[in-house]
Formats: structure tokens, C-alpha cells, sequence
């Protein structure tokens, strides 16, 4: 079955001879903004015009000639199973990468790559912390949910109730931030189903055992 994708974002990759020439020409001679360069010498860079993001990548890297073009969607691991399963030619596998997506590439018949990943906000300087036990408790079918969740995002228990923690402590506009994409969202009710928890989001100041 065709999976339910929701993209939030396409961009265009183009291949350059060198990525400080090409974004000096276009900040300076097209009107782009130069949002990041990576690498060191850089080998990819972004430039943004309006809502476009264009991306220059150095054509070191792919045939020269060929074109990428970039997805930014909700879930990449459930539509690279896809793409596994119809066979098609995954030329970089699905992995976090150090640029803060969890992505892979594809290539069609024509020799274009396909890049689709979903952000997983691992950049910045690492935490310490230290982590404690606490005494906790929670509804059974609610700890039966989020160890399912968990496992669906790869995440450890511990990490998953900490990444909710967090969103949830954070105030946008008039209610709380959410982790989870609108697909999540929706395998959630479907977990709230799987494990009979029929109560609503209010029910915790209601229960007594």
C-alpha cells in the first residue's frame, strides 16, 4: 500500500565547480541571501530567494550532469521501506546524518538523484547531563503506548519521554509545542486504539487504582 507522506519542503540542488564562486555570484549578482555553507573547504552550501532555498552542492561529488532534487517529509523511513520493497536504486542508505536529517538518495532511470529525510534536530554542541532514576509510575496502557512510540521513532524510552517533556514545557502562541508530525499524530490514535485507552487527554486527574 501506497504510505500517506506528507512533504513540508522541496528543494532544488544544482552541481557547481566551486561552491564560494557560486555563492558569491548568486548573493551578489542574482539577489539570493547566503543561508550556510558546509564543509570545510565548503562542498555544499544553501541560498535562499523569497521561500526558495536553492542548494549548491560540488560536482565532485555526483556525474557531472546529473540533477538532484531534495523532499523534506514527515516520515523517511516509512517511504524508504517503500521504495526498498519496489525496488528502487538506493544509492545512499537511510541514515541520521551530522546535518541534522535522517535521509537517503535515490536514483531514477534517467541518472537524477532523489534525496528524501525528515529532521531530526541533532545539531549544536552535545548536553552534558546526567541522567537519574525517578519513581515513576505510569497508567499501564499509557506505558504500553509510549514504549510502542518509542520504538517507532527510534528512540529509547528514556529519550522519547524526554523529547516530549521538552516540546511540552515550551509555549507557541496560545498552546504547547508538539515532537510529532501530523503521521505520528495519526499512528498514535492508532495505538490509543491497538491499546483500548479510550479516555481523553484530561483523564489523569481522574484516575485512582
Amino acid at each position: 500500500m501506497t504510505p500517506d507522506i506528507v512533504c513540508n519542503q522541496l528543494f532544488p540542488t544544482l552541481l557547481v565547480s566551486d561552491i564560494a564562486t557560486a555563492v558569491d555570484f548568486y548573493v551578489t549578482r542574482l539577489g539570493f541571501h547566503h543561508r550556510f555553507s558546509w564543509g570545510e573547504p565548503p562542498t555544499f552550501a544553501g541560498v535562499d530567494l523569497g521561500n526558495v532555498t536553492v542548494h549548491l552542492q560540488k560536482e565532485d561529488y555526483y556525474v557531472k550532469g546529473a540533477s538532484e532534487v531534495g523532499f523534506i517529509i514527515d516520515n523517511a523511513d516509512e517511504l524508504y521501506h517503500f521504495h526498498k520493497a519496489n525496488g528502487v536504486e538506493v544509492v545512499m542508505p537511510l541514515e541520521d546524518r551530522p546535518y541534522g536529517i535522517r535521509d537517503y538518495r535515490v536514483r531514477d532511470h534517467d541518472g537524477n538523484y532523489l534525496a528524501f529525510g525528515s529532521y531530526i534536530y541533532n545539531q549544536g554542541p552535545a548536553v552534558k547531563i546526567e541522567r537519574v532514576d525517578v519513581p515513576l509510575r505510569l497508567e499501564k496502557r499509557l506505558a504500553a503506548l509510549l514504549q510502542d512510540l518509542a520504538a517507532h521513532k527510534h528512540m529509547s524510552l528514556s529519550s522519547c519521554l524526554e523529547e516530549t517533556l521538552l516540546h511540552t514545557f515550551e509555549r507557541v502562541g496560545d498552546g504547547v509545542a508538539s515532537p510529532h508530525t501530523i503521521t505520528t499524530l495519526n499512528y498514535i490514535q492508532e495505538l490509543k486504539k491497538k491499546h483500548g485507552i479510550d479516555y481523553d487527554t484530561h483523564a489523569s486527574y481522574r484516575f485512582v487504582e
